[in-house]
């Protein structure tokens, strides 16, 4: 598929897999369906690896942050939203909101370095769920936010490469998700403190 340019994110976009449908809306909203079956996990436990979930990833130099607001249709266990940072195959951090088991929304953290390990954070009540990746020199921060609360500290972390940062859907057990990725934000420099709430 040709680049994708959303003129909120300051450089072309591409995608890893294509979705079911997308479309983009005014400067800064991206709607991405992902089709049954799809996801984004190299099983830490057994053999298992999925890397068919649709993701739209593009470069961004130095220190950054990326934010949105994520609204996902969850419907069957682990339908996700995503922000995806992608160094490669075996290489990639994920930052979702995810139907949980317990049929929860919940800001859930997976970081792949061969295999991924899988960080289930806090559990999310209301539809105006905010997440944010952070490049923080040779490190990044997720951040998630609801409402007009201050921002919380998930995790922070170092990856190997030079990561591509960008959107991605899944619908692993379901027929299918469709994600809303809402005032999408790119602000260029370093975050002063990533525990402040600001």
């Amino acid at each position: 598929m040709a680049d994708v340019t959303l003129p909120a994110f300051p450089a072309p976009l591409r995608w890893l897999n294509e979705p079911e449908s997308w479309h983009a809306e005014d400067d800064d909203t991206l709607v991405i369906t992902a089709a049954s079956g799809t996801d984004l996990f190299s099983d830490p436990g057994g053999p298992d690896r999925y890397a068919n979930a649709p993701a739209l990833v593009g470069r961004l130099d130095g220190d950054f942050t990326l934010a949105a607001r994520v609204r996902p249709d969850l419907r069957s266990t682990f339908d996700a939203g995503v922000l995806l940072l992608w160094a490669g195959h075996d290489r990639w951090a994920k930052f979702c909101l995810e139907l949980s088991p317990q049929g929860t929304p919940t800001v859930v953290s997976v970081v792949t370095r061969g295999v991924s390990d899988d960080c289930n954070s806090i559990p999310m009540t209301g539809d105006d769920v905010r997440m944010r990746i952070s490049r923080v020199g040779t490190a990044f921060a997720f951040h998630v936010t609801e409402g007009d609360r201050p921002w919380s500290l998930i995790r922070y972390f170092a990856l190997d490469g030079d990561p591509e940062v960008g959107f991605l859907a899944q619908s692993p057990t379901g027929t299918g998700c469709t994600v809303r990725f809402e005032e999408v934000r790119y602000t260029a420099g370093r975050l002063s403190d990533l525990r402040n709430g600001q």
